[in-house]
């Protein structure tokens, strides 16, 4: 990976787009992590592909909408705790395994994705 291009330059919005699908799948299969959720899991899932094309080196969108991510503050009506992290990240990895990424891109997402929902936890 050229340390110049970012993730999403190497991989482009339509696999992000997919990550975030194949994710919101394995949440609508979840039941602790759909108990977070509205019914309707499409407005959560734009958001979060949003997000994502922002953090993995894309377009603002979501800052521009919705103004600083702030994720903790924006989770902390949730009790997350270890287990619920746990199946947060399950959920993650089985959408990442589902979506074709060469093995250093997986590796550098995964990375993300382990600190963010470690950072996530509110709750012992």
């Amino acid at each position: 990976m050229n340390t110049s291009q970012t993730i999403y330059d190497l991989i482009g919005e339509e696999k992000i787009r997919l990550l975030t699908y194949y994710f919101y799948q394995e949440v609508s299969k979840n039941e602790a992590l759909k108990k977070l959720y509205p019914d309707d899991l499409a407005p959560a899932e734009e958001r979060l592909f949003l997000f994502l094309l922002q953090v993995f080196g894309g377009p603002e969108t979501y800052s521009e909408q919705r103004g600083h991510p702030r994720l903790r503050m924006r989770h902390a009506k949730w009790k997350i705790d270890a287990a619920m992290r746990d199946h947060w990240m399950n959920s993650m990895l089985v959408a990442l395994d589902q979506v074709e990424l060469e093995t250093n891109i997986k590796e550098a997402m995964m990375s993300y994705f382990v600190k963010a929902a470690n950072h996530m936890i509110n709750h012992e």
